[in-house]
């Protein structure tokens, strides 16, 4: 995750992904564009059924461990939440990140690892953007990983009884977390630069706690191995 504003190039190629996906979920019905006019946004309410947000909660449960961040901070209240890597080959995840990439229409192994987040109270993410800064010292290795974020898909697991939205502070917008809602959204603005207008942030739960699992797709393949085949469920080590 990335702190403050930052510099980037544009890109024909992640231009490109923008208008494609953009164009297949503005033809589909059951997907909502949300009413911003500085960033690509929509919702798709009941993504994910009672059972599937009770399964990951339980998997977030069993595997949790202290956010962290790509780019350091002085705040230590700036990411106060844990997370957990889900296991990418058990049989569940991969259906569910198959749904999420046949929605965007993105090739599955463009897909990061799906992540799992838990916010008890007073838990927090402060405002920052999902692209990476292309002049930073860990840029070469994200271009060996796959380039460029660009869409950003989240849902929330379960209503939060107060607190706990997720603030576009520059686009203007606020979700509520609401059980099996997705929001995605375009890291990138219409010439495939990065798009400050994505600034967001995880606000202070005030009541309960906040569950939600995040889907980042990269520019190019952030898997360049073989699939394994299925053999049993476990967790993968964060990246």
């Amino acid at each position: 995750m990335i702190i403050g504003k930052v510099s980037g190039s544009a890109s024909p190629a992640r231009a490109k992904i923008g208008r494609d996906v953009a164009a297949r979920l503005d033809a589909d019905p059951a997907v909502r564009r949300a009413k911003v006019e500085t960033a690509q946004m929509y919702t798709v309410p009941g993504f994910f059924d009672d059972a599937e947000c009770d399964m990951l909660i339980q998997m977030i449960d069993s595997n949790s461990r202290p956010s962290t961040l790509l780019a350091s901070s002085e705040d230590p209240e700036y990411r106060t939440s844990h997370s957990s890597d889900l296991y990418r080959w058990d049989e569940s995840i991969w259906a569910i990140d198959q749904r999420i990439a046949a929605l965007l229409g993105i090739p599955g192994d463009h897909g990061e690892t799906l992540q799992g987040q838990r916010y008890a109270v007073n838990q927090q993410f402060r405002a920052h953007c999902d692209y990476f800064h292309e002049t930073s010292d860990y840029w070469p290795k994200m271009q060996e990983t796959g380039g460029q974020r660009t869409w950003t898909a989240m849902a929330y697991l379960n209503d939060v009884p107060e607190g706990g939205a997720t603030w576009f502070p520059r686009a203007g917008i606020r979700f509520k977390p609401k059980r099996g809602l997705l929001v995605v959204w375009n890291n990138m603005a219409a010439d495939g630069a990065p798009n400050y207008d994505t600034l967001h942030e995880g606000m202070r739960v005030l009541e309960g706690m906040k569950y939600i699992v995040t889907k980042w797709f990269r520019e190019e393949p952030w898997i360049r191995d073989i699939i394994p085949t299925y053999t049993s469920p476990g967790i993968e080590n964060a990246n």
